[in-house]
């Protein structure tokens, strides 16, 4: 094996059941911080969605279609970076990230655990076979009661989506607030009822037959994407082995011959128990992750694969760039919040003295908007008031009144507003004034 295929394999090391713990650690930790992130992103106000404007929410910045580079930029970059990571990675992501697989397999363990090794929700749907000695109702109740407290709390994840923490803190401590939907706690029950139906029967066939995700991911993959490789020069040690690596994979495949488009979802489980075997007589094991073309170990197919990397990933990386610059740049001169002038309307019908002026604020913190009027001669308007206070979010109109004081023509003003932010705009108003007759141009 050449130095720079050894860049892109995962190593045999001298302390092989060292590395296999390692591997086996790393996947448990990104598991676990996979549904931590799915949590601190919206309680670290990353993202999230506000039910009652209904608006995205993204770094505590309410997120409108006119938010262009904001809205653009973030779902090239995201887009764009899946597509590097798929061309690269395959589906890494569902062996190591993805939530219904780690609980799948966390699922699995209960159930060894309280019914017994063989006590499986297969893929073959055979039926499970309980350990005699475990089969009793108390073990069933405490599985079922596991499942049922690890479904409750999960069902909380989706409403930081649509809630402040406080929010959410409300509604588990049954608190009275305004700002809950007076059917949530139906919906979280449905919630809870799905996640816990998930656990209890459905697991990995969600990963082998259902996922649509998963069917995205294989667009992408090619004969050179990140796979399991098998030392087929070995073959003879294989047949001393129980075939554990096969007993390890819940997708019910064989590791020593995984082809291009199937369900692996490079987990690695097949290399920790395989590296297990081997390393009680001191020896590597035989499967590894490689990147790199199938059944192939010269330099010059090494070459022409991370040729063919570069080539189907050299259009996207430009894509990503661009997408982060505009994101930056978006986030860099957003507008907290919308100033607008419009002709105030009453039972159906325009009033031509009369104007609404709009300010929506965007920011989910206390603003204070200054309003003025310039261009009109003093004593020929009246502003409803000139100070505007926000809590949060929201929208605020103010009257202007024009006055039968100002002479025939057509009159240019400006309605000019500030904030507490730094922020300041002003709307451009052409308004007409004739004889019997006031209407408002532009």
């Amino acid at each position: 094996m050449s130095k720079v295929q050894s860049v892109f394999r995962i190593q045999p090391a001298k302390g092989n059941a060292l590395r296999t713990h390692r591997l086996h650690r790393m996947r448990r930790a990104t598991q676990l911080g996979t549904l931590l992130l799915l949590v601190l992103i919206p309680v670290s106000g990353l993202f999230r969605i506000d039910p009652v404007d209904g608006a995205f929410v993204v770094l505590d910045r309410q997120i409108w279609f006119s938010d262009f580079f904001i809205v653009v930029g973030l779902w090239l970059a995201m887009a764009s970076g899946l597509v590097i990571t798929y061309s690269m990675l395959g589906m890494v992501f569902c062996g190591w990230a993805c939530p219904q697989n780690t609980l799948s397999e966390w699922a699995n363990e209960m159930t060894h655990r309280w019914l017994g090794r063989r006590a499986e929700v297969t893929l073959d749907g055979a039926k499970m076979d309980v350990a005699q000695r475990k089969n009793t109702p108390l073990n069933w109740v405490i599985l079922g009661a596991l499942y049922w407290g690890v479904s409750m709390l999960l069902a909380l994840i989706p409403l930081f989506y649509f809630y402040p923490p406080d929010v959410v803190w409300s509604f588990v401590t049954f608190r009275e607030d305004e700002r809950l939907a007076g059917s949530l706690h139906y919906i979280y029950f449905v919630f809870t009822l799905i996640i816990f139906l998930n656990i209890a029967f459905i697991r990995h066939f969600m990963c082998r037959f259902m996922c649509i995700y998963k069917i995205w991911q294989h667009g992408f993959k090619t004969k050179d994407t990140l796979h399991i490789a098998y030392d087929a020069s070995r073959k003879a040690d294989c047949e001393k082995c129980s075939k554990l690596c096969e007993a390890q994979c819940f997708l019910g495949l064989d590791p020593k011959n995984t082809e291009t488009y199937d369900a692996c979802i490079n987990c690695g489980e097949c290399i920790v128990a395989c590296d297990a075997v081997h390393a009680k007589k001191g020896e590597p094991g035989l499967l590894r992750f490689e990147v790199g073309e199938r059944q192939s170990a010269r330099l010059a197919a090494f070459r022409t694969n991370l040729g063919s990397f570069v080539g189907r990933v050299r259009w996207t990386i430009p894509f990503t760039a661009l997408g982060i610059g505009m994101f930056v740049w978006g986030l860099y001169t957003y507008e907290p919040e919308r100033l607008t002038v419009y002709q105030d309307a009453e039972a159906g019908r325009q009033v031509h003295d009369r104007y609404r002026i709009n300010v929506a604020h965007k920011l989910y913190r206390p603003a204070e908007v200054t309003l003025a009027v310039e261009g009109l001669p003093e004593g020929s308007y009246r502003l409803e008031r000139d100070r505007i206070f926000f809590q949060s979010t929201g929208r605020v109109d103010v009257r202007l009144y024009l006055t039968s004081r100002l002479e025939p023509g057509v009159h240019t003003f400006l309605v000019r507003a500030r904030s507490s932010e730094g922020w300041s705009d002003a709307f451009r108003v052409r308004h007409f004034v004739a004889a019997g007759d006031v209407q408002q141009e532009g």
